[in-house]
């Protein structure tokens, strides 16, 4: 019997969960899932036979080393800080891992070692990045295997509201990390190329350089550039692409809207507040704002942001409760955390709502002396608020390349994505079974355009 552990049994773990107890009796498996929540983890064993539920604290070092010198296989579906020390203990004890995240400096640091014992830490095969990745170096691969040359390379994601629950003037709710959410895009400038060019946007300029996306049969989306593309370069192939943007989708005026938090400062994450426990919403937007005896908070908002009188902003503010009185109730807080705190009491997703997940590629290239333009575009939504399309696009990828590595599908060791043809072929092929699929067109083009 084999063993898998997974470690985090969070709302996007819950799909992963249930692909590996559907297939456990046929495939003579046993999961163990471990949360710091006992409860959590036993809610999503739901008393399966081959399930186990037990409280696991990743910083309990003994209780870790473990479990996982118990198992066989690990999937850590923990914040992609936390990786690393399970990491540590699967290579010393002989383990393979999995996990959705982005790989890190820390990460990269065991692949030598995880080679020499024919260990796979397999990362990024959730959503994004993961589809992303399998989705994109399929494209490629056909494209130069086809004699094409590639010249220019787009790739989208945003996790959305469905349309039937988009019910708030912002368009948006969380169905993600709503922490990730505030923080996007900081932490240095966001770096592309564009044309040849190598481009830089500055965080306080990164929502207002934007890029209208229309997604065949779903309407129009707006995007906004991730901080760094250029590490994709030697991922793809692309050494020599001409343009390479990779970036968020939201829906039409929602960047705009949030340029007005990144401009009064609120989504600083580097100080505290003082008194910020006693302080309320309408403290908040005024402590970013001039001092002046006469004027509103409303007026100072409008003229510190250059706002017409008919702006529609105000209006997408006031519905947030901004300007009310309500305490926020935060000690020792720092601006991002008190404006995620205010966000989350309108932006949360209700018992009823379903969220939608677009990812959207385009890839120009020359073959035979014909530009050619193949766009790419998949749509998931949500069933209910435990099986999300979040939960779907991150889980699904992930337990099905955690099932080929227990069956020896997988020749790859290391530190490693799943970028190569016998990870991102089958796993491709499953998600398309479980309704998971992309839409391509290919069509000749005079020039690429971004």
């Amino acid at each position: 019997m084999k063993k898998i552990l997974v470690i985090g049994a969070g709302r996007s773990a819950t799909v992963l969960i249930q692909y590996f107890l559907d297939n456990a009796i046929a495939n003579d498996w046993h999961i163990t899932v471990g949360d710091i929540s006992e409860q959590l983890a036993a809610e999503k064993v739901h008393g399966h036979e081959r399930g186990r539920a037990i409280a696991f604290d990743v910083f309990n070092e003994s209780q870790r080393r473990e479990e996982v010198g118990n198992a066989d296989i690990i999937v850590s579906m923990l914040p992609a800080s936390m990786h690393f020390e399970v990491a540590k203990d699967c290579v010393e004890f002989g383990k393979h891992l999995t996990t959705a995240s982005y790989i890190s400096k820390e990460m990269r640091s065991l692949d030598e070692e995880a080679k020499s014992k024919d260990l796979i830490l397999l990362n990024e095969t959730g959503l994004d990045p993961g589809i992303d990745h399998l989705s994109a170096m399929k494209l490629l691969d056909e494209i130069r295997g086809d004699g094409g040359k590639v010249e220019h390379f787009e790739s989208f994601t945003g996790g959305l509201v469905a349309p039937e629950s988009d019910d708030n003037p912002w368009h948006y709710k969380f169905t993600w990390n709503p922490r990730n959410v505030v923080l996007a895009s900081q932490g240095g400038a966001v770096k592309f190329i564009h044309n040849g060019k190598y481009k830089y946007i500055p965080y306080q300029r990164v929502f207002r350089r934007t890029e209208y996306i229309t997604v065949e049969g779903h309407g129009e989306f707006e995007g906004y550039a991730n901080r760094d593309s250029l590490s994709y370069r030697e991922v793809y192939g692309l050494q020599d692409v001409k343009t390479l943007y990779r970036g968020t989708l939201r829906k039409p005026g929602f960047s705009r809207s949030w340029n007005a938090f990144v401009q009064l400062g609120m989504t600083d994450d580097s100080y505290v507040m003082e008194g910020s426990e006693t302080m309320t919403h309408r403290d908040f937007v005024n402590a970013f704002l001039p001092f002046s005896l006469t004027d509103s908070v409303e007026l100072k908002v409008r003229a510190t942001l250059l706002l017409e009188q008919d702006d529609r902003l105000m209006e997408k503010l006031k519905w947030l409760g901004l300007f009310e009185n309500t305490v926020i109730g935060l000690k020792n807080a720092t601006p991002a955390q008190i404006l995620q705190h205010i966000l989350e009491k309108k932006w949360a997703m209700k018992p009823d709502d379903k969220d939608m997940i677009v990812m959207w590629h385009k890839i120009g290239f020359v073959k035979n002396g014909q530009k050619y333009v193949t766009e790419s575009s998949m749509v998931v939504k949500g069933d209910d608020q435990h099986h999300t399309a979040m939960a779907k696009t991150v889980g699904l990828p992930l337990a099905i390349a955690t099932r080929m590595i227990l069956n020896g599908m997988v020749k790859e060791t290391g530190v490693t994505l799943p970028i190569s043809k016998d990870i991102y072929a089958p796993v491709l092929d499953e998600l398309e079974k479980n309704g998971i699929s992309f839409n391509e067109k290919t069509y000749e083009v005079e020039e690429f355009t971004t």
